[in-house]
């Protein structure tokens, strides 16, 4: 007998599908109706499908596409027409860009871009985000080195257009290759990337100058 009046404790098997049950609750809350037991048996249907995820959009995909096949063009007319006029940019190097200094950072680099080549894929997008992984290989220019960036982005999208554009990466690993020991000794530290994003911030004021 269990530890209360009434109906015995369960047992044995009684027990095994009970806890069995409480586990698949768990991991998947029911939407419905989809336990039955049944003569000693547990028939587990799935679960309806879950209707809170948004849906794929293939258009915010195609503009995703459109943004990375400009990109291995390096025609930077054609990326900044896929942001909206109040974008806002982040990456390691430049930090935050805003509006016009986002698209200038794409001029600048598109324009001194030598040895490049850039692949990219795993584009996903609904009604209002997306994601892709980009990367980019390119011949950095104030040291001579080749750099191989492995990149994730991510991006929110209003009216068609990307309006914010974030790109993560590892900064020590970029560092190394691009500065070679400096960035392998101090490329993990706070000076050496203030640093970086200076110069980086610099020369995106000497381009936007000269043009």
């Amino acid at each position: 007998m269990g530890f209360f009046a009434g109906k015995p404790a369960p047992t044995g098997i009684a027990q095994t599908l009970k806890l069995s049950r409480n586990l698949w609750e768990r991991a998947c809350p029911r939407r419905g109706r989809y336990w039955r037991m049944q003569a000693g048996q547990i028939i587990v249907q799935l679960p309806f499908p879950r209707t809170d995820q948004p849906p794929m959009s293939d258009a915010n995909r195609d503009l995703i596409t459109r943004f990375y096949q400009a990109f291995q063009r390096l025609d930077a007319e054609a990326m900044v027409a896929c942001y909206s006029d109040d974008i806002v940019f982040s990456d390691p190097v430049f930090g935050t860009l805003s509006g016009r200094d986002a698209g200038d950072m794409w001029r600048m680099l598109t324009t001194r871009a030598k040895d490049f080549s850039l692949t990219f894929d795993q584009v996903r997008a609904d009604p209002r985000s997306g994601c892709a992984h980009w990367v980019a290989t390119y011949l950095f220019s104030q040291t001579g080195r080749t750099v191989v960036n492995d990149i994730q982005a991510r991006f929110v999208i209003r009216d068609g257009l990307i309006c914010q554009h974030d790109d993560s990466f590892d900064l020590w690993r970029w560092s190394r290759q691009a500065l070679g020991t400096p960035g392998l000794l101090l490329g993990w530290s706070p000076m050496l990337k203030n640093k970086v994003r200076q110069q980086a911030f610099k020369g995106l004021r000497a381009f936007q100058q000269a043009s």
